[in-house]
């Protein structure tokens, strides 16, 4: 039941901030309720509340459930919500930002829970969807230049994504045991009664969706002009929390379901991943635009993720489940980083930057700790993760293992070569301001710690994971 609450309360939290005569009145009621969901959420995290799992018919006919509930590896993807979208709502403080704007991040909460949770494909499918429409009005609305263009690519690629992995669930859904169902474990089943051909049929058509949203190469030519347009709170819901929604679907919608079809093209999963790797790393260096650099980055820490998954160890995934927890955590102190120097400076070329360590000493060493978060410093949080990702690849292929490790000196290369270019180099006017008020300290300090302890203590992590990948091996292999 808790499972139930933790969906439906941000849907109500969204009506409530709505009906707000301001933004900041709505502003308030949406950090509020988003604060009070940690609250909820904390017993299930703790171990103190075990029920999270609940089911009842919803449209018994078509074999539908509303069955929501949370193992090891979706607990970490709520707590990544739940800890992200307060904290997102604190950094934005724009004044055009209304009370439809707090609504919108709320629904998607709720829907993102929804993702992470549902046990039914149906239900999946109708969160998944859920989850476009807020984000697609907050790029539209509240985006920069030429935002109804890039914002309308972002829409065609994710609808036609989805709708191909509404094909592919209806395919699973008419080849399950007894009365056809869309319950997970017998949509695990119905690979039984299917050939090869019809498996690679299912495994092309959701893999499209899902490497649509993480994305992977060559589906992701929507998001560095989406990252770039959309407005620093859209960004890091859509890098920090959006794009786990296709790393979970991979996890759990597609290598159970169809596993003689994962088998038949993995590798070629795998090539794609690593290509959007060496590609988004080496275009990351040539970027002068901070947020252009920090959405290849992004996009080369995906592809990593997604090859990690489908080379299907407990290593890999474990790995995965780790850098998808910390990638989310980095991605949005990143982009809130650079939200703040535009704020300040009105800009985010870094030629045009420089000395702001000197404006701002406590602003440059947490930027710093989350660069070297970034960078997969060892112990910082990205470190377990991707260790283990670049030791699963490494095992299941040497070749693929060493291109894959080129996000290690690739990575360090563009990141440390921003962070010398924007926080040191020529003192330029930026020496004259203050980057940090109270809610910026709070939010870049809160995420910086989290950077540390995950990289000090990755063991309760990796511990509340072990059980779910386990059983996710065991019925996928």
């Amino acid at each position: 039941m808790l499972t139930v609450v933790l969906i439906l309360f941000p849907f109500l939290a969204a009506l409530l901030a709505a009906a707000m005569p301001t933004g900041k009145m709505a502003r308030n009621v949406a950090l509020g309720c988003a604060s009070a969901e940690v609250g909820v959420f904390l017993p299930a995290l703790l171990g103190y509340a075990p029920n999270v799992w609940f089911k009842i018919p919803w449209v018994s006919a078509l074999g539908i459930d509303f069955h929501v509930g949370m193992d090891g590896v979706s607990m970490l993807m709520v707590l990544l919500t739940v800890a992200l979208v307060p904290l997102i709502i604190a950094t934005a403080k724009r004044k055009d930002f209304n009370s439809q704007f707090y609504a919108l991040i709320m629904l998607m909460q709720g829907a993102l829970i929804g993702v992470f949770t549902a046990r039914d494909g149906f239900l999946f499918y109708i969160f998944w969807e859920l989850a476009l429409i807020p984000i697609w009005f907050i790029c539209l609305v509240w985006g920069e230049e030429g935002r109804q263009r890039i914002t309308m690519k972002f829409f065609i690629y994710t609808l036609l994504g989805s709708l191909f992995m509404l094909l592919g669930m209806i395919y699973l859904y008419l080849h399950t045991p007894g009365t056809h169902s869309f319950n997970w474990i017998l949509l695990t089943q119905a690979h039984k009664t299917m050939s090869v051909t019809e498996q690679s049929f299912v495994f092309w058509a959701m893999f499209l969706a899902f490497a649509v949203k993480m994305p992977v190469f060559p589906f992701h030519t929507w998001q560095p002009d989406t990252y770039t347009n959309a407005p620093a709170q859209g960004t890091m819901l859509l890098s920090g929390i959006m794009s786990k929604m296709g790393v979970f679907g991979l996890m759990y919608w597609l290598l159970p379901m169809v596993p003689q079809g994962v088998a038949q093209w993995k590798d070629v999963a795998i090539i794609l991943s690593i290509i959007g790797i060496v590609y988004g790393s080496v275009i990351a260096i040539q970027q002068r635009d901070l947020k252009r650099l920090a959405a290849y980055s992004s996009f080369a820490h995906i592809g990593l993720i997604s090859a990690g998954v489908f080379a299907g160890s407990f290593t890999s995934l474990q790995g995965a489940t780790m850098q998808m927890l910390a990638h989310g955590f980095n991605i949005v102190a990143l982009f809130y980083i650079i939200d703040l120097i535009e704020q300040q400076t009105g800009t985010r070329r870094i030629d045009g930057l420089g000395g702001i360590a000197i404006a701002d000493k406590p602003f440059a060493v947490l930027a710093f700790i989350i660069v070297l978060g970034s960078v997969a410093m060892p112990l910082t949080n990205a470190f377990v993760g991707e260790f283990m990702l670049l030791m699963g690849v490494f095992n299941y292929n040497a070749i693929a293992g060493v291109f894959a490790g080129t996000t290690i000196i690739l990575g360090a290369i563009y990141m440390l070569k921003m962070y010398r270019g924007a926080f040191f180099g020529e003192a330029t006017v930026v020496t004259q301001k203050n980057y940090l008020d109270g809610t910026a300290f709070f939010v870049l300090a809160t995420l910086a710690a989290i950077v540390i302890i995950m990289g000090v203590c990755p063991k309760p992590f990796m511990d509340l994971s072990q059980t779910a990948i386990q059983d996710l091996l065991t019925t996928t292999f």
